[in-house]
């Protein structure tokens, strides 16, 4: 069986290694070593051998993250940085510094930060990076819209949940 850098079993983009027959999901690959993600991978590995899906396999592009900090931190997609890497000028970001409804009433120090990182003339929406509040459930579904090409615009045009931190990536101008 064939191993990389650091002794990770290297596998392709079906999770097969070398040796035919065998396959492996998880920590022992160099792929994105957290537990949904393996799961992930074992179920469209799964789908493709017993559930007569030949091509299924994961998408390992755009996979949200969180760190279950106070506030947590989540973030899906592309940094700024990784965005103007690839896209040079047609990278726009917006930002919201915001202190959450939540805490307003005990007047806690505690803010928000919500960054939009969009590409082109149409705006697609490459990253969303949340520090704050509810950042976690907040970006489950933001994660999804993402995924799915969404726009700068289609965010706009999307009425807002008040009072809510979630409202704040709609209404990021």
């Amino acid at each position: 069986m064939k191993l990389g850098d650091g002794g990770a079993i290297v596998v392709d983009d079906y999770e097969d290694t070398s040796v035919p027959g065998i396959h492996a999901v998880g920590d022992v690959t160099a792929k994105l070593q957290l537990t949904p993600v393996a799961i992930a991978a074992a179920r469209r590995l799964m789908d493709r051998l017993f559930g007569g899906r030949s091509g299924a396999k994961l998408d390992y592009r755009n996979v949200p993250t969180v760190v279950f900090s106070h506030p947590p931190l989540g973030t899906v997609g592309l940094s700024e940085e990784r965005a103007r890497d690839l896209h040079g000028d047609a990278v726009r970001v917006y930002t919201s510094r915001f202190r959450p409804m939540l805490t307003a009433p005990v007047d806690s120090p505690q803010r928000s930060l919500f960054k939009l990182v969009c590409v082109g003339e149409e705006e697609r929406v490459v990253g969303i990076h949340l520090l704050g509040e509810a950042a976690d459930e907040i970006l489950q579904g933001f994660a999804v819209a993402l995924k799915l090409g969404v726009t700068k615009r289609q965010l706009d045009d999307t009425v807002a949940i008040h009072p809510t931190s979630a409202e704040e990536v709609v209404l990021m101008r």
